[in-house]
């Protein structure tokens, strides 16, 4: 559990310093990441990117739109294959990601839920 908070503090370290490159390296080369955001942004139905590669085009966009972004851990839960990472955004919403982990500890699945 320590070990997975200590994860779940660098990642929203990294999204409040607007650190791409140590945001990135928490995700898996073929992770796959559904969101409401993807949906808006691009346009694609069922919320879906693929790799990397995609995911960092979203998150970019992500920087454009809300300059004054700014993550706050609520909490994290953990499951049998997954953590929930429970934040506020700078907004005031609260948003929760589920993430599966691959071998290496890098989220290879995230569906990210906003209020």
């Amino acid at each position: 559990m320590q070990r997975l908070k200590k994860e779940a503090l660098e990642w929203i370290n990294a999204w409040n310093d607007r650190d791409m490159q140590q945001i990135m390296e928490h995700y898996s080369e073929e992770v796959e990441f559904y969101s409401p955001t993807v949906v808006q942004r691009w346009g694609k139905n069922d919320g879906k990117l693929s790799g990397k590669a995609e995911l960092q085009k979203h998150f970019l966009k992500g920087f454009e739109l809300a300059p004054t972004l700014h993550f706050e851990l609520i909490d994290i839960l953990t499951g049998m294959d997954g953590v929930l990472i429970v934040y506020k955004r700078e907004s005031g919403k609260i948003v929760a990601d589920y993430v599966v982990p691959d071998e290496e500890g890098k989220a290879k699945l995230v569906k990210v839920f906003a209020a």
